[in-house]
């Protein structure tokens, strides 16, 4: 019995210690909890004060990528050195870029509007690691940094791109401008559209409300069918005064395109009618009371009152033989055509990229913008037409036509002129 006793006291010693151990336990983990809460809250805390929110912000708006991409559209006047040579690369490394570009064949003629991309590596000594360069509108080539070395290795590309034909048309109400953009037409078709036409209508003068035109041309449709580019123009008419104005592009030669009246007749002339858009006929040619001067004397040109900044074209293909100060004519830009025709451009706000004396224009090129330098009441252009040596009168000028098709090359345009009035045909039942 007295054994019995003496264990039962023991065992229940143990018991009691093991309860206090337990209380101690959970007790320490209750205060353990505690303090990690009150830690937590204090990171919390630190988190949501301003000081700590502004520096943060700055930091994360300081940060610069790790590559950045310069875009450039080739102009008229360019090389791919003077390209080249204008980024911000040591000449080291534009001298590497420009070695690799002209190695490659299908880069051997700059054409203008061609589209470049240069990637840069902003931790990089040598910055360029890729750069590509449009060859037309669905090809291009890339030059990738080759291992371990500063030369390029190039890669050509066809670009992802579907073609599909867009038909258009409208009444104008307002302008021609604003009618084609109010249809989502792009600048750069309307722009095509008024040089095509520029031969034979002034846009100013010629074109009435309620006039219209219809147009067919390529659209460029990326994956996600975005528009990203726009092409030719395949067909077009200009309805003025209920008469009128068709035009079809047609390849009469290998590689050679022209735009054609229905009856086979290229549209383009020695100069166009008018070497400016939206402008009106201010002074013409003849005697005048000179604004400037007081007296009557001969005013040997057209003058064209426009707003400043209005691109000039060249009325048509030649060199340059001047575009700089000509005194009373502020800028001015002079174009030898030929060896009958030269043209006279005056007061100008500034020249068009890349013009300069000795440099080749196409009929159309933007030479120079309009402005009121020299003697001038204000902004306008002073056109001149010079026929063999001579000032004549450029609005009274009968110029001559551009290529008449016949024989075999009528025939292969009477099918191609099919072909186009069926797709318009096509195009129309379409939207209707």
């Amino acid at each position: 019995m007295n054994f019995f006793k003496k264990n039962t006291y023991k065992d229940y010693s143990i018991f009691l210690w093991m309860i206090l151990i337990s209380i101690l336990g959970i007790f320490s983990y209750t205060i353990y909890l505690k303090n990690k809460q009150e830690e937590t809250n204090q990171i919390i805390g630190g988190l949501d004060n301003i000081y700590l929110k502004k520096t943060v912000q700055e930091i994360t708006n300081s940060l610069e990528p790790r590559y950045t991409e310069i875009y450039y559209i080739s102009k008229s006047g360019d090389t791919y050195e003077n390209i080249v040579n204008n980024l911000n690369i040591d000449n080291n490394e534009k001298k590497i870029l420009i070695k690799n570009i002209l190695e490659e064949k299908s880069l051997k003629l700059l054409k203008i509007n061609q589209k470049f991309t240069f990637k840069f590596d902003n931790l990089s000594k040598h910055k360029i690691i890729e750069f590509k360069i449009e060859t037309d509108k669905k090809n291009e080539v890339v030059f990738s940094k080759a291992k371990n070395t500063d030369n390029f290795v190039s890669k050509k590309i066809k670009k992802n791109f579907k073609k599909k034909l867009v038909y258009k048309e409208t009444i104008i109400t307002n302008s021609l401008y604003n009618s084609a953009i109010n249809l989502g037409i792009k600048p750069n078709v309307i722009i095509e559209f008024a040089r095509l036409y520029g031969f034979q209508v002034d846009f100013q003068r010629d074109v009435w409300k309620n006039d219209s035109f219809q147009i067919i041309y390529e659209e460029f449709v990326g994956d996600n069918n975005k528009v990203v580019d726009t092409g030719e123009i395949i067909f077009a008419n200009l309805n003025l005064q209920n008469s009128d104005l068709q035009l079809y592009k047609h390849e009469y030669e290998k590689n050679k395109v022209d735009y054609f009246d229905e009856n086979g007749k290229s549209i383009k002339k020695t100069l166009m009618k008018t070497p400016i858009n939206g402008a009106r006929l201010s002074s013409s040619y003849g005697k005048r009371k000179h604004p400037i001067l007081g007296y009557t004397k001969m005013h040997l040109g057209t003058d064209f009152a426009a707003p400043k900044g209005t691109p000039i074209m060249a009325s048509g293909d030649g060199k340059v033989m001047k575009a700089g100060w000509c005194g009373g004519g502020g800028n001015c830009v002079k174009i030898k055509h030929n060896s009958t025709y030269q043209t006279v451009y005056a007061h100008m706000s500034k020249f068009g990229r890349g013009i300069k004396k000795g440099v080749r224009v196409k009929q159309g090129q933007i030479i120079g913008y309009v402005g009121s330098t020299g003697l001038s009441t204000g902004p306008h252009l002073h056109y001149e037409v010079i026929e063999n040596g001579k000032k004549i009168n450029s609005q009274k000028l009968k110029l001559p036509s551009g290529k008449i098709l016949k024989g075999e090359q009528r025939k292969k345009f009477e099918v191609d002129k099919i072909k186009i009035d069926v797709l318009r045909s096509n195009l129309i039942a379409k939207i209707n």
